[in-house]
């Protein structure tokens, strides 16, 4: 059987900046589509963004962040990471744009591994890879 993760489906509190963190990371994302639910008492306004083979969905409840219930109590994601063919310019592009580095890895002979906080403090990991070797990719040394 072949597992590939279609998306991620993320809470924010500010649409439009959760937008500009991903296309700050990434400009080839796009946004594939939006739209709204409402539902009566309240309504939450989602954009899905990325590219035809890959996307994030982000949505923004109109609730106050306390009355949102939640699948889960106190766990959650840690963080999501991403492959990237350089690390270093989604480290200069976020950075530059004001957002937050996250978690410091140390160094790696086998990928680069930088972590930033969006707006809404969820980390995003981006790992680049300097082999093919799922051996070597795969080293926790």
């Amino acid at each position: 059987m072949t597992v590939q993760l279609e998306h991620a489906n993320i809470a924010v509190g500010d649409l439009d900046e959760a937008i500009r963190f991903f296309q700050t990371a990434f400009p080839d994302f796009d946004i594939r589509g939006r739209g709204a639910t409402d539902n009566g008492d309240w309504r939450s306004e989602w954009v899905h963004i990325g590219t035809d083979a890959t996307y994030v969905c982000l949505n923004a409840d109109s609730r106050p962040a306390g009355d949102r219930e939640r699948g889960h109590k106190g766990f959650g994601v840690n963080h999501l990471g991403f492959v990237v063919d350089d690390a270093q310019a989604i480290y200069d592009r976020l950075a530059g744009a004001g957002f937050k580095e996250g978690f410091q890895p140390g160094e790696h002979a086998h990928r680069r591994r930088v972590y930033f906080l969006d707006s809404d403090g969820n980390e995003y990991e981006f790992v680049e890879y300097f082999s093919d070797d799922p051996a070597e990719r795969n080293s926790y040394d």
